[in-house]
């Protein structure tokens, strides 16, 4: 018996851009992040390139005939939900993509790559000047700080002059601009500012702030939040969404970079589908520790409370990308027991803890909550690492929560190089209950560490 066939239809997106043969920019990054978004990716090759981490070695530029070859083979088959470009490389080429962008339905957004991470100019000044007509047909333009000055002669340093940048990129023709905050001043905070042109000739500006990575692995940034953009387009969602999708997405992907070759690494184009695919293994992996949890009886560490068991997917940012217990587990006449089952964001405050402990060592993965008192406080010196504590009355008024700040507490002290703690005391306060907070990397560590405690608390 034959299988019916069940075929899906994806947006498509088209990238035109040059390649990169390490893999982390360009073509390749394009094609990695579409495919993330389940957009199914095309591509016209501008320019082929022999680089690595390291750097760039030489670079071909096609024929524009070639160029063109490929661009009509997939305009003229697929139907295209949106449209990025990137290396152009050249004037012929860039006055190419703008003949076709003009006459193209789908939304065009224009990566600029204008300028290299080490500030070198790519371009010629006539290709520099060819982008004004490419820029005219973007539905968003997407340039980093020096690329917004090579375009404008305004260059970003502040929230005001990143605005005032992104209105003259609007007055060029594009409908909306995107000012990339990445390489503006060095503070902990990244902006990227939006600004779209509206029918009366008055611009809305949207700002989006996330933390700066403390990395210098940003190879294919630029690549990777342009084709992401692009790939939410073609789905039909707003540009509004679309940026702000994009901008946390990029966020994770900058935070989880891969860390290959000599060079300081790439992004991490598939770091958002990898959380996802992690959700069911790390359900399950709650569930086996908590079974282990009944069957051995751990009733003595089971605080008023009750206890929670949270694993975190291998890249987690949030607490619904915890899995825990839905209601805890509680003592019963018989041992302990867990309330329901185990889902995703079953878990506020351990999951808070364990996700903030992650900024400081992102290779743990899983938390519980324990007893205190003064048996199982004298029992973590049975553990295999170091002890840590936070004290509740030194948070300051204006914390944004005792878990987030308790653990930046904890495993913010620890110097580099210094082993991490594997026990959290916190002394509790006024309404709040003293618990130990017990973190590893594996539900295997977790679980030895839990029943070290409980035999050493029970001796």
């Amino acid at each position: 018996m034959t299988r019916a066939r069940a075929p899906v239809s994806p947006p498509v997106a088209l990238t035109v851009a040059g390649s990169d043969s390490g893999g982390g920019a360009g073509i390749q990054a394009d094609l990695k992040t579409m495919e993330a978004h389940g957009v199914f990716g095309t591509s016209v090759v501008t320019a082929v390139t022999a680089q690595n981490t390291v750097g760039v070695e030489s670079t071909h530029v096609l024929p524009v005939e070639e160029i063109a070859a490929q661009y009509e083979a997939v305009a003229t088959d697929l139907d295209l939900g949106a449209v990025k470009t990137g290396m152009l490389a050249t004037e012929p080429v860039i006055d190419l993509v703008a003949d076709r962008a003009a006459d193209a339905t789908a939304p065009v957004v224009v990566d600029p790559v204008m300028v290299a991470a080490s500030g070198d100019r790519l371009l010629d000044a006539a290709a520099e000047a060819a982008y004004e007509s490419l820029i005219a047909e973007a539905r968003l333009v997407t340039p980093n700080a020096d690329e917004a000055a090579v375009l404008t002669g305004i260059e970003p340093t502040d929230r005001e002059s990143a605005q005032a940048a992104g209105e003259a990129l609007v007055e060029m023709g594009a409908d909306a601009a995107l000012v990339k905050g990445g390489h503006v001043n060095g503070g902990e905070t990244v902006t990227d500012t939006l600004v779209s042109a509206l029918p009366d000739g008055e611009p809305t500006v949207r700002t989006f702030e996330h933390p700066r990575i403390d990395t210098d692995a940003t190879h294919g940034s630029g690549c990777t939040l342009s084709s992401a953009i692009a790939a939410h387009i073609a789905h039909g969602e707003t540009l509004g969404y679309a940026v702000e999708a994009a901008t946390a997405f990029m966020e994770r992907a900058v935070r989880y970079g891969l860390d290959v070759g000599e060079g300081p690494g790439a992004v991490h184009h598939l770091a958002a589908l990898r959380e996802a695919a992690d959700r069911h293994r790390t359900m399950t992996d709650v569930a086996e520790v908590v079974a282990a949890f009944v069957d051995r009886d751990v009733s003595r560490l089971v605080p008023e409370v009750g206890m929670n068991v949270v694993g975190a997917t291998e890249y987690a940012e949030a607490v619904g990308e915890t899995a825990a217990v839905e209601g805890r587990i509680t003592r019963t006449f018989s041992g302990v027991a867990p309330n329901r089952g185990v889902r995703l964001g079953a878990s506020s405050h351990v999951a808070r803890f364990l996700l903030a402990a992650r900024e400081f060592d992102p290779d743990l993965r899983f938390a519980v909550n324990c007893r205190f008192d003064d048996g199982t406080e004298a029992a973590t010196a049975a553990l295999d690492g170091p002890v840590a504590e936070y004290d509740r009355d030194a948070e300051p008024a204006d914390a944004s929560g005792t878990m987030g700040w308790g653990a930046r507490q904890a495993f913010g002290a620890v110097d580099a190089g210094d082993p991490t703690p594997v026990a959290v005391l916190d002394r509790g306060d006024v309404g709040k209950e003293a618990i130990i907070k017990l973190v590893a990397e594996t539900p295997a560590a977790l679980g030895e560490r839990v029943f070290t405690l409980l035999d050493a608390a029970e001796s």
